[in-house]
């Protein structure tokens, strides 16, 4: 069903998806992957700082992203089938967890191992807590499960947003694109 006037997220709204979306993927495909002693190694330093940089970003992001959603309308919308409007709220709650639960177990993780938390720039935040290399291996495995997971679900979000503009021909991708993209100007 079409909305009588096109309604879009507002330019802030915009950059808080897009950015949360790119941070995630770059930090996604930087990840070290393999053993402590793998992600630890000298050779692994600038990829570890920048992925932990990232991740930190995520976090940072994320939680700005729901304090503007608090405080700012959301746009009207085109009405959907009560089923693909659960799903929506569904995935939309899932990503918004992973947001939290990405940086949240690569830090108990990191901290866990006994290790800082090294960003860019050599700046170190070191463990508060007392090492358990054991719950820290193991909250860094849930880590990489969440990171696939998270990719999987925001790619089916991506194609559920593509769906929506080539199948049901609605508004509801182009609501989140730039008027510089979407050449729309009747908001």
């Amino acid at each position: 069903m079409r909305i009588a006037k096109f309604s879009r997220y507002g330019a802030v709204s915009q950059i808080f998806h897009w950015t949360t979306a790119l941070l995630v993927v770059v930090a996604f495909i930087l990840g070290p992957e393999g053993s402590e002693r793998h992600v630890y190694d000298a050779q692994e330093k600038l990829g570890r700082q920048v992925h932990e940089t990232l991740g930190l970003c995520v976090f940072v992001v994320s939680i700005l992203r729901l304090l503007w959603r608090a405080i700012t309308p959301r746009p009207q919308l085109p009405e959907l089938s009560p089923t693909i409007a659960r799903a929506a709220k569904l995935v939309q709650f899932s990503l918004y967890a992973l947001l939290f639960a990405l940086p949240l177990t690569a830090i108990t993780g990191i901290w866990l191992e006994g290790h800082a938390i090294t960003l860019l720039g050599s700046i170190e935040i070191p463990s508060p807590i007392s090492s358990n290399s054991m719950l820290g291996e193991t909250a860094g495995e849930l880590h990489g499960l969440l990171g696939d997971i998270i990719i999987w679900l925001a790619g089916f979000h991506a194609a559920a947003a593509l769906y929506h503009h080539f199948f049901l021909r609605d508004e509801v991708l182009l609501s989140m694109l730039p008027r510089w993209i979407s050449g729309r100007r009747n908001d």
